[in-house]
């Protein structure tokens, strides 16, 4: 409690001492500990945090924007696969994980001041932030550097040892901060590494589900799913208490990050949260003994590949040059006249992905030395997309859907 209160007021000026003006009430704060665990469970450290009661807060009163950008996972999966390719992930070197001991917490503004002083302070050292995600910041030079937010949860990466210290020096006199080390656990992501390839897993968060559900000794099964089996709004009784398939929902919903082989059947679970029946409950539980045969399964990164994974397995497949995989599965908001217009729109989806992790990649210093591959198996689609004809069938179709025969064009 002392560190942290001498964090908040020697470095970061959280408050100052002042008269309340008349007629306003203040806002409460209280004091919250926590017991900060390691990947195999073991004790780290006990935490401190005051937290103000940022509930009581008035929109338009006592604040108007909250936004705080948080890092995409793609952003998150792309970096520690550019990191791996660049040789940021050598024994020898020290990849940092930090935690920035920022404002107040709770204040319902508090996250964007804090993030907008951050930023400013990194572009006054040269760093530059994405375009794609303006989580992520990069530096060039004598040397490559690439710098992500997430909160107040940060990973540094570089080839060079010196401009990683000098960094941390940095932080650590500006903000002040707690150095947690070489990367090994990250937002619940393990992270195991050696010279040639870069493990991803979820073990812990995995486990820490089984016990709160009480399936630590349950049996395994094959699917996440029964085959051939649709989900629909009161197909069964409903459960008593709603809250424990949401929670349960919730907790999966962060598992595809390294586990897309669940990401259809969680998607599915998802779309019943307001009406949960047991066969939901079920189908749920059923996920959890899958996940049981292999809790320490993820996905990992050979040093000369790039392999993104979204939250859904089924939808589209993405192939940057030879090299960057992307999964990603949506509702579409409209409904289709035709199979056609369905696949026409999804590919449209699909172009805007493409872009968007081009830019990604470019902020990264990646280059990509060829066009990149888009697979479609339907014929009139492609027709469509080639075409600059503009067809009867099509007219209906928003404007904005034909990027995909503008960047087929170029």
């Amino acid at each position: 409690m002392q560190v942290e209160n001498q964090a908040l007021q020697a470095n970061n000026n959280t408050w100052v001492l002042t008269e309340l003006p008349p007629g306003k009430s203040p806002i409460g704060c209280k004091w919250v500990y926590k017991a900060k665990l390691k990947a195999d469970g073991s004790l780290k450290r006990y935490k401190a945090r005051l937290v103000a009661k940022g509930y009581t807060q008035q929109l338009g009163v006592d604040y108007i924007e909250t936004f705080s950008p948080v890092a995409r996972m793609t952003t998150i999966m792309t970096f520690l696969a550019v990191a791996m390719i660049k040789g940021c992930f050598q024994n020898n070197k020290p990849n940092q994980v930090c935690k920035l001991i920022r404002s107040l917490y709770g204040l319902k503004q508090a996250s964007r001041q804090w993030n907008a002083k951050l930023t400013s302070a990194l572009q006054t050292i040269g760093f530059v932030q994405s375009r794609s995600d303006p989580s992520l910041f990069t530096r060039t030079g004598s040397s490559f550097m690439a710098f992500l937010i997430y909160v107040d949860d940060i990973l540094v990466a570089s080839n060079d040892v010196t401009s990683i210290l000098d960094l941390m020096k940095f932080l650590d006199s500006t903000f002040k901060i707690k150095d947690l080390g070489s990367l090994g656990y990250f937002l619940g992501i393990e992270v195991l590494r050696n010279d040639d390839i870069l493990n991803l897993c979820q073990k812990k968060y995995t486990l820490d589900i089984f016990e709160e559900n009480g399936f630590l000794e349950c049996k395994p099964v094959s699917t996440p799913m029964v085959p051939d089996q649709h989900l629909i709004h009161n197909d069964a009784v409903l459960v008593k208490d709603a809250s424990f398939y949401r929670r349960l929902v919730g907790r999966l919903l962060l598992l595809p990050a390294t586990r897309p082989d669940i990401g259809f059947a969680v998607k599915q679970l998802s779309q019943f949260i307001d009406t949960p029946t047991e066969k939901h409950m079920a189908t749920a539980h059923r996920v959890l003994r899958y996940l049981k045969a292999a809790p320490g399964k993820g996905s990992h990164t050979p040093h000369n590949h790039l392999y993104i994974y979204r939250k859904s397995i089924t939808g589209y497949c993405v192939f940057l040059g030879e090299s960057l995989i992307s999964w990603k599965s949506k509702k579409q908001p409209t409904v289709s006249r035709s199979s056609s217009e369905a696949e026409y729109r999804a590919l449209a989806a699909t172009v805007c992905e493409i872009q968007s992790l081009k830019y990604l990649l470019q902020d990264l210093q990646i280059k990509l030395c060829k066009p990149t591959t888009l697979y479609c198996d339907n014929k009139s689609t492609v027709g469509i997309a080639e075409n600059h004809v503009f067809h009867e069938r099509t007219k209906h179709i928003e404007i904005d859907f034909h990027v995909v025969r503008e960047m087929v064009n170029k």
